[in-house]
């Protein structure tokens, strides 16, 4: 999980580095060159790259692709790190949509921490005049839909193999990117091809570790590391792309570092304790 969220971080710096490029176009290279690694290792591998539980596969990439957008959308137009701390409310709403969809549990102090957390995303957008209404609830849909993406994943574990869960996610997101991308098209230039492939490489890898850290774990478990990917946009944001921030701004990121860091160690613990305790 903690790969994973390098990766994606590291991709967020590309997306916003070419920003220049329409978001949905950056959304069918990314889906399209992580579809062709992903292809080319299920073939070494003789998986049935197709799947069997075709609906499941089908609305993990829909919500997948929607979510992407949303995020390369936002990264393009508010500051990284911003961006990247709204986005990952999506542990948040993993967690809320796993108990309908999967019957997970959440302890009741697990919602002050996540609490915590939500009020710092708030926080950011409320001292951060670079950020708009339309773009953060742009951001903030992606984070929904993350969620909804992650419990599909979920749902797949023991049903299919996980670069099977990637590649759909792929497909999809080619198909619905070349669609809307043909309307807005801008011919990439020069180090723009580089860069798009930079993309479609740090997507791959990180998409793997995620859905393996997801097929091995529980959602509510592990979802809620996506947010060391706060610190990386800190550091990208102010080193790449001289971003700074007020002081409001960084109590709001403290926030929500701070419910994750809460959260995480109460986990710890509660896996520490012997079951009869845990269960109760």
């Amino acid at each position: 999980m903690l790969l994973a969220t390098l990766c994606f971080s590291l991709m967020n710096v590309v997306v916003k580095k070419i920003s220049h490029l329409p978001a949905i176009e950056l959304v069918f290279f990314r889906c399209f060159i992580a579809m062709s690694i992903a292809l080319a290792m299920s073939k070494r591998l003789k998986l049935n790259w197709l799947g069997n539980n075709h609906k499941l596969l089908v609305l993990r990439g829909t919500f997948g692709t929607i979510a992407l957008f949303a995020l390369f959308l936002s990264l393009q137009k508010i500051p990284l790190a911003s961006a990247m701390t709204i986005q990952y409310l999506s542990p948040v709403f993993t967690t809320v949509i796993a108990i309908f969809l999967l019957g997970e549990s959440v302890r009741p102090i697990q919602w002050i921490f996540y609490l915590i957390s939500f009020v710092g995303v708030f926080v950011i957008k409320g001292f951060d005049t670079r950020i708009s209404t339309v773009y953060f609830l742009i951001c903030l849909s992606s984070a929904l839909f993350s969620g909804l993406a992650y419990n599909m994943v979920r749902s797949l574990k023991e049903k299919e193999h996980h670069l099977v869960v990637v590649l759909h996610f792929q497909f999809v997101g080619v198909i619905a990117g070349l669609l809307f991308a043909i309307f807005n098209w801008k011919m990439p230039q020069g180090t723009d091809w580089a860069w798009l492939i930079l993309i479609g490489v740090l997507a791959h890898l990180g998409q793997i570790s995620l859905t393996k850290a997801f097929h091995n774990e529980k959602v509510s478990s592990i979802s809620i590391l996506n947010y060391t990917g706060i610190v990386y946009g800190l550091l990208f944001g102010y080193f790449f792309f001289n971003e700074g921030y007020t002081i409001q701004t960084l109590i709001g990121i403290a926030l929500v570092v701070g419910g994750v860091i809460l959260s995480i160690i109460y986990q710890k613990r509660k896996t520490a304790l012997p079951a009869d305790l845990t269960e109760a």
